[in-house]
């Protein structure tokens, strides 16, 4: 709901003098606040290219698209009862529109429309420009923080600090024109307008974000029917398709500017095409004060993250292909992988199924090798260095999200400065007094919100449940596929079953992954709307929440099954154990490790390149396709004599881009990606390796769809990256015990291991020692004698060596998990979440506050006595000003109560804002 301005609303008392000298003031207390003009089809000229109404002065601050079909051809197709559907249709959408564009007019919003043909249909473009006085209105109503005083730009990267006390030039450094400054800021306040710096500028005093967030506020928070059916704001008339975009305007085109004096200074999108969209920028530090300028801190902080993760993956992946490269030389050198390709005739192994042939161990010579790539004594060194960095790297992020949070004058956002949701706004029940800010929010019951939570979490453990249902099937898929080769009689089917079974079900597993994951995604964004969570990041947590624990199942199911349960309930000749009637899966001749190396390979890299080609492609089509549908209108009109188009609006070209749908599917993407690198990494290595070559290209490729491919999203702030942080904390726990139980139950590790220290050091008869002869029942029933790997007696029981590897593995997984839980827990406390510095400047800036509201004691007690006494400190940002005369306010209020009678006769309510052709002033 949207707060009501009562005649005895303090915050009447601002008012500023516009160019005519006329008193501005809020909202509808204006008496032309409101300009409608219908600029048609004409040309625009020079004007076209600039976010301006026709006037030339009027800034666009947020555009409003619709489309109709015009009488003549809406009902030539289709039968009768279709066409009264689609009448209907149209006629509800025509009236919630009227309906919210006329609250939007008595809201005191400058309007200005556009129209233009596309093949059969006309598209609308509403051009909204918020007034100094609304501004001002909703910028304390949503403490948007304005500055006070201006300091130097002094950021500077830690690698770039480190670099020059080494004496050594740095190449990822980029000079980069026109940094935005740093500010002072404090939440904005009607009494204290002229404190702030640049106040007596109306047209720049709030930033180009801060105008598109007031904006948006009053679109989301209008309400064009009943609440109670949700029928409020704008969000739910684009989802009813009654608008087709909302969005606010990029500023100019992303080209850079030609060279020359002539050309200006480039604009703020020019500036990140060039330094940061770039794809000959892969190597420089990013221009985040840039970035956070133009998207928000919310949009900031992802590419600040990502950055910050780019460059630790570096070490990782160094020391990654480092134990890769390891493994080959040891692989040559290896005497059991030397034994199996020897031994020829000597080891004759158990069928894999009931109807499989015998076979040979030698025959799996070439995937044993492949398989000491990744399973080797350097497995364990990698495993607890990768423990170590993910710890390091969250303590360390944490550093760099406080001097962020801090320089973006973000530290309290979550706690102090955030505000409800506009949609929970509209549609809350009661109100209730926040117990922080004392002020009258809006409230949803907690009792209600649980219960609506609890039957959302109901829904998500049933589609986990289908999930788990799918990975069995997988399973069952991959076993049969198996026995099929290999009794099909044909030698490279019958020696690459396992292998073609593997790989098949790998890419089936994942093209299911993609599919479940927008279903789910869709449904998840229900619940939550369903849940109604107060604030954004409340809203974002709980979406997030649900939709990472789908895909953490989703994705990670099939690999933990690989890592811990494949090949080890299988049984033993003559008596193997089955699941609905099949034979349980048996690890491939190589053992679980290739194949787990081999899983996730195909998932990371496959879904990688599958996402870039995606993020390439798509918007590249989609865009050229809407413009071609254009050029081809054009083209029409040219060849029935129309006019000769000139060069497209702004508002136009923005409607071309592609709509923002948020940051979730970019973090999704590399916590998913982080999880794999880190709970698997004991099998795959290079790992860290993909992720790091995917994330240079991931940058650039994210900046360039942000600055180029969509539309400009609307500012939001935020204290971090959420949520997130929580679900890489967990994952950082997880995969401390999943590399434990990976190299104690998967790994061959500990029984070479308890081999050399108990048998031969040398390792000499090792592949017999971990083979069983199979039971005399079974022999006698095929007159041939086979092995298996097992620890087991000619009896089929299990040996005392089988029961000394258990109590080894199981210490190893003890003393591994406490080992390196404890030095990161010794990091954690050695590293403090908060540098120095910033500590510093927190205390300087209390203090300067307590100095500041001091003085304006001092300043509101000489006011309150008659008189004004100038207050100025070298050290504070407070200096008193002569007051509003009280007649001017009280004219204020008038006008105000004289405006709120009359908004029953409102002239807006008989305007046609389909059809109405209104000259601007």
């Amino acid at each position: 709901m949207q707060r009501r301005r009562t005649s005895d609303d303090p915050h009447s008392s601002l008012v500023g003098q516009d160019s005519g000298g006329r008193v501005a003031c809020y909202g509808s207390l204006s008496e032309d606040a409101v300009e409608i003009s219908q600029a048609g089809n004409t040309s625009l000229g020079e004007k076209s290219t600039a976010n301006v109404f026709s006037d030339g002065c009027t800034r666009i601050d947020f555009v409003l698209v619709w489309e109709t079909v015009p009488r003549e051809l809406s009902g030539q197709k289709g039968s009768r009862e279709n066409r009264a559907l689609q009448e209907r249709s149209t006629t509800l959408h025509r009236t919630w529109r009227k309906k919210f564009l006329d609250k939007l007019h008595a809201a005191g919003l400058h309007m200005e429309k556009h129209t233009a043909r596309v093949e059969k249909k006309v598209v609308h473009y509403l051009l909204l420009s918020a007034p100094w006085s609304v501004l001002c209105y909703y910028a304390e109503e949503l403490q948007l923080r304005v500055p006070l005083q201006a300091l130097p730009n002094q950021t500077s990267h830690w690698s770039d600090r480190v670099l020059r006390q080494l004496g050594i030039p740095n190449a990822m450094a980029q000079e980069v024109p026109s940094l935005p400054l740093d500010y002072y800021t404090c939440p904005f306040k009607v009494n204290k307008l002229q404190w702030f710096l640049g106040s007596d500028k109306q047209d720049t005093f709030f930033s180009t974000t801060q105008r598109h967030q007031i904006l948006y506020e009053i679109l989301a928070t209008t309400q064009y029917g009943c609440s109670k059916e949700r029928e409020v704001g704008v969000d739910r008339l684009l989802s009813e398709g009654v608008f087709a975009a909302a969005f606010p305007l990029h500023e100019g085109s992303c080209e850079a500017p030609p060279e020359g004096p002539a050309s200006g200074s480039p604009s703020p999108r020019q500036v990140l095409f060039q330094y940061w969209a770039n794809w000959r920028k892969w190597s420089k530090y990013q221009p985040l004060d840039y970035v956070r300028k133009y998207f928000g801190e919310k949009v900031a902080f992802y590419f600040a993250w990502l950055g910050f993760y780019t460059g630790w993956l570096l070490p990782a992946a160094v020391t990654g292909t480092v134990v890769f490269i390891a493994g080959i030389f040891l692989v040559f050198s290896d005497v059991p992988a030397q034994e199996i390709c020897e031994s020829k005739e000597q080891f004759w192994m158990c069928p894999l199924c009931k109807s499989c042939p015998y076979w040979q161990l030698s025959d799996t010579c070439s995937t044993f090798m492949a398989g000491r790539l990744f399973d080797h004594g350097g497995t364990i060194f990698f495993s607890i260095f990768m423990s170590l960095w993910a710890v390091l790297f969250l303590e360390f992020w944490k550093r760099t999200n406080a001097s962020l949070a801090h320089r973006w004058d973000c530290s309290e956002f979550e706690d102090i400065e955030e505000r409800p949701r506009p949609q929970f706004t509209a549609m809350a029940p009661m109100t209730i007094i926040n117990p922080i800010t004392g002020a009258e929010e809006p409230y949803f019951p907690k009792r209600s919100r649980i219960h609506r939570i609890v039957a959302g979490l109901v829904v998500i453990i049933m589609l986990i449940a289908m999930v788990v249902m799918f990975v069995v099937s997988i399973i069952l898929y991959r076993t049969v596929v198996a026995i099929l080769l290999s009794s099909s009689g044909y030698f490279w089917f019958v020696a690459s079953a396992s292998r073609i079974a593997s790989i098949s079900s790998s890419v089936v597993n994942l093209f299911f992954i993609l599919i479940l994951s927008k279903i789910y995604i869709s449904l998840a964004h229900l619940l939550t709307k369903w849940e109604m969570h107060r604030t954004q990041t409340k809203y974002e947590d709980a979406f997030t929440f649900k939709v990472f624990v789908f895909q953490f199942v989703t994705f990670y199911s099939f690999p933990m099954y690989i890592a811990f349960f494949k090949g080890k309930f299988v049984g033993y000749p003559g008596n193997y154990r089955s699941f609905l009637g099949i034979r349980n899966e048996e690890c491939s001749p190589g053992g679980c490790f290739i194949e787990l190396a081999q899983e996730l390979l195909v998932i990371m890299v496959g879904k990688q390149i599958i996402n870039n080609v995606q993020e390439v492609a798509i918007p590249k089509l989609r865009c050229w396709w809407h413009k071609h549908k254009l050029l081809s209108t054009k083209k029409k009109a040219v060849g029935e004599g129309g006019p000769v188009p000139v060069e497209q609006a702004p508002w136009v070209v923005n409607h071309q881009l592609l709509a923002f749908e948020g940051l979730f599917d970019e973090y999704l993407e590399m916590v998913l990606q982080f999880g794999f690198i880190t709970i698997f990494v004991a099998a795959c290595p290079l790992a860290p390796l993909f992720a790091l070559l995917n994330n240079w290209v991931e940058i650039r490729l994210d900046a360039r769809k942000f600055v180029c491919d969509y539309r400009r999203p609307v500012a939001e702030r935020a204290q971090g990256i959420g949520i997130w942080f929580s679900i890489l904390e967990v994952i950082t726990h997880l995969a401390v015990i999943s590399n434990a139980f990976l190299i104690a139950f998967t790994s061959d590790f500990l029984p070479r291991v308890y081999y050399e220290y108990i048998h031969d050091s040398s390792l000499r008869g090792y592949v017999n020692f971990t083979l069983a002869y199979a039971p005399w029942d079974f022999v006698q029933q095929s007159n041939t004698m086979c092995r298996y790997r097992a620890f087991r007696d000619q009896d089929g029981n299990l040996t005392l060596t089988y029961w000394h590897l258990l109590a080894v593995r199981l210490g190893f997984v003890i003393v591994f998990e406490h080992v390196v839980f404890f030095i990161g827990r010794v990091i954690a406390c050695l590293v403090p979440d908060i540098p120095e510095s910033v500590e510093v400047k927190v205390k300087r800036e209390r203090y300067l506050a307590k100095e500041a509201l001091a003085e304006n004691k001092v300043c509101a007690a000489a006011f309150r006595a008659g008189s004004v006494v100038p207050v100025r400190s070298s050290s504070t940002f407070c200096e008193c000003k002569q007051q509003l005369p009280f007649s001017m306010i009280q004219v204020l209020l008038e006008r105000r109560e004289a405006r709120s009678k009359a908004s029953t006769a409102d002239p807006a309510a008989s305007r046609d804002w389909e059809t109405e052709q209104v000259e601007g002033s």
